[in-house]
């Protein structure tokens, strides 16, 4: 349970974000892709993302060891390159110990990049960043028009709330269920305890690819943070994109795509297995026809075999709504 101590100065510093957070959307859509509680909806979005992610957002999953994800990646910046500075210029000591706190309760020990980041190396931080910066390209650039259309609506939606209602109201209304005592807005979130504002008052940001509790974001020397689920409850399907590759899909097959979607890196035959849920003979015979059309290569190294995307297969993708 969450409880929110306001003063009156908090009261008058509540404030929704008057624009989407990349980053804070990012951290959304990655916490709903772990969770396994609603596979009838949002299975088939899971495994396209899955299926699509670059090797270069591994790092990712390091960051997060458990369930919680360190609080020097909670950046609500409504611009992109801005908030992938903010994470850079991050307090040393914050980091630190935020990194030892995702790890606290980790069964296996920190990567040797996590152990760099935490001494504050530059290549560990370049690691982050194109980690982030993959990561939002893969699964929020596709569908950014619609988060930012869906964000102006929710915007107006509030506004109109606080108009007419107040801002209590207006509170309540965020979160089913919560209740409003005086100074203490109380409800079911993630994590628990008392938080007291003391005058930095409270931004609201609503996320439309989370349908859990809200989460509190407490970085000192800021307002606190909420982002709360709006929206549908319903993945967020690329525009257009998606009728493309079902056609493309038509033509090639689903798994062959799959496989033209995986192969923007390299990747082993038993990797491709493993990652499609089918078995390496299965792929070797999809990989085959897909070379023969010269829509990707294949080379030994060592006992392995190495499959990657030819710029033709590159075309082919990116012109049906593809990575």
């Amino acid at each position: 349970m969450i409880r929110i101590r306001f003063t009156a100065a908090d009261f008058a510093r509540v404030r929704l974000a008057p624009r989407p957070a990349p980053l804070q959307e990012l951290n959304a859509a990655l916490a709903m892709m772990c969770r396994r509680d609603d596979e009838l909806l949002f299975g088939r979005w899971r495994r396209r993302l899955l299926r699509s992610l670059p090797g270069a957002v591994e790092p990712l999953a390091d960051l997060v060891p458990a369930a919680e994800a360190p609080k020097f990646i909670d950046v609500f910046s409504d611009d992109l390159k801005e908030g992938l500075n903010t994470v850079r210029t991050a307090q040393p000591g914050l980091v630190r110990s935020e990194i030892e706190r995702v790890y606290a309760t980790s069964p296996s020990p920190a990567p040797l990049w996590i152990r760099d980041l935490h001494r504050g190396g530059a290549d560990a931080w370049q690691r982050l960043r194109r980690a982030q910066q993959a990561a939002f390209e893969t699964v929020l650039r596709p569908v950014w028009p619609l988060v930012q259309d869906l964000h102006q609506a929710e915007f107006t939606r509030h506004a109109l709330a606080v108009a007419e209602h107040g801002v209590g109201a207006a509170l309540r209304a965020l979160v089913p269920g919560s209740r409003l005592h005086q100074d203490v807005w109380e409800f079911d979130g993630h994590g628990e305890g008392d938080i007291e504002l003391r005058g930095r008052g409270l931004l609201l940001l609503p996320t439309f690819h989370w349908t859990g509790r809200p989460i509190t974001a407490d970085v000192p020397g800021h307002s606190l943070a909420l982002t709360y689920p709006a929206g549908p409850g319903l993945p967020l399907p690329p525009t257009g994109a998606g009728d493309r590759q079902d056609a493309l899909a038509g033509v090639l097959g689903r798994t062959r795509l799959d496989l033209l979607l995986l192969l923007a890196e390299e990747h082993t035959t038993s990797d491709l297995a493993r990652r499609l849920g089918v078995s390496n003979a299965t792929v070797s015979a999809h990989t085959a026809a897909l070379r023969g059309a010269g829509l990707i290569t294949t080379v030994r190294a060592g006992r392995a075999v190495l499959h990657r995307r030819t710029d033709l297969g590159s075309l082919l993708v990116r012109r049906h709504g593809g990575m």
